[in-house]
């Protein structure tokens, strides 16, 4: 019988010192705005890690260590000139260097690692170390565009991973699969005219950036219908997210036929993030990860790799984050959310006939790609 291998997690805690900035949620202080902390602290992800451990799941997880990434694999998707001014305003005391975007004094060396923690779940999956994976690291990346720090974003993690990825194992078919609350557009931009990615983004409609994430944005080039959203209404859970799995997202994952699956988590997604005004719950994410899992299987040897961006709730993103971790590693602790119950009772959790429309319109795009 042969050795079944363990799911992978990606942790450093100089990720949870990224400094994202003194402000209130993402606004910055003045005079008007009382300082507060950031919405994107360290504790909504530590929290996960730290129940990961209460639980006694985290002893049983393939622990891996990330290296920070080098420079000429960031360089894969920033222009030099982009590094080298996160590095200066690092270097120098730290500050603003996008829309909404801080880096910390010194927090170019941790970015570094949040990239590099991308990069190292990516490699364990694909040379067979970990049966699949998640890199629980901050800060996020899936806004971050080529030349532009954006949402909380300064290096464009799981991009430049897969960059990395293709040159290391000559791989010409990866898809992402981005279940944060806000739209995937800097993983869109970098991919948008390449067919080698197939970019997946369920994301509320219009909620960041303004004016992106349209399902009418569908690749460009020899990209084009390579890039779906399914921009979903405020109000969206488990109903309307399970039929967009169900009728887009795997049968384009069937159709597509990726050696990898990356996953851009952000669990913001979830009913009591300050974020956003969705509502999935912990059983919910569960049940997305185990779909996913199941296609994996069929389609690229189960090869899954998750990437943590965003989520804000300190009360229900540890569960969303152990719920999806049960169900890669396929054991059950005995912790039970206490919010589950709670959040999945909320109503209009049931699909709803104008989350449908959207849902089909995006089926319709599918078909006329992979028909």
């Amino acid at each position: 019988m042969g050795i079944k291998m363990a799911t992978g997690l990606v942790y450093h805690e100089l990720c949870m010192w990224h400094d994202a900035g003194n402000v209130s949620s993402f606004v910055p202080t003045g005079l008007q705005v009382q300082p507060d902390r950031h919405a994107e602290e360290p504790e909504t992800k530590r929290r996960i890690r730290n129940l990961l451990e209460v639980s006694g799941l985290l002893g049983k997880l393939e622990l891996i260590q990330p290296e920070p990434a080098e420079i000429a694999q960031i360089a894969r998707v920033h222009p030099q000139s982009y590094i080298d001014r996160i590095k200066e305003k690092s270097r120098s005391g730290g500050g603003e260097v996008g829309l909404n975007t801080f880096i910390g004094n010194e927090g170019f060396d941790i970015a570094r690692i949040s990239t590099g923690g991308a990069i190292s779940v990516m490699d364990r999956v694909l040379d067979g170390r970990v049966r699949n994976g998640y890199a629980l690291v901050r800060p996020p990346g899936h806004h971050a565009r080529p030349d532009e720090a954006m949402g909380f974003c300064v290096f464009a993690n799981a991009p430049i991973a897969i960059r990395e990825m293709q040159k290391k194992y000559q791989l010409d078919r990866i898809a992402i699969v981005d279940w944060d609350a806000h739209h995937g557009n800097g993983s869109e931009e970098i991919f948008y005219e390449d067919p080698a990615v197939l970019t997946i983004s369920l994301h509320q409609n219009n909620l960041f950036p303004i004016g992106s994430g349209a399902m009418s944005a569908n690749g460009a080039g020899r990209g084009e219908g390579y890039n779906i959203n399914v921009p979903l209404p405020p109000g969206s859970g488990r109903g309307a997210y399970e039929a967009a799995f169900e009728r887009v997202v795997i049968p384009a994952l069937r159709a597509y036929r990726p050696q990898l699956i990356v996953v851009c988590s952000g669990f913001d997604a979830c009913g009591l993030d300050p974020l956003a005004r969705l509502m999935l719950h912990s059983s919910a994410y569960a049940t997305l990860t185990r779909q996913l899992m199941h296609c994996a299987d069929d389609v690229c040897q189960g090869r899954i790799a998750m990437v943590h961006e965003g989520g804000y709730s300190r009360a229900l993103a540890p569960y969303c984050g152990l719920a999806v971790m049960e169900t890669l590693s396929g054991i059950r602790t005995k912790v039970t959310d206490p919010l589950d119950e709670y959040v999945s009772g909320f109503g209009g959790q049931d699909l709803q006939p104008h989350q449908e429309t959207i849902i089909e319109e995006a089926r319709g795009l599918l078909k006329k790609k992979f028909a």
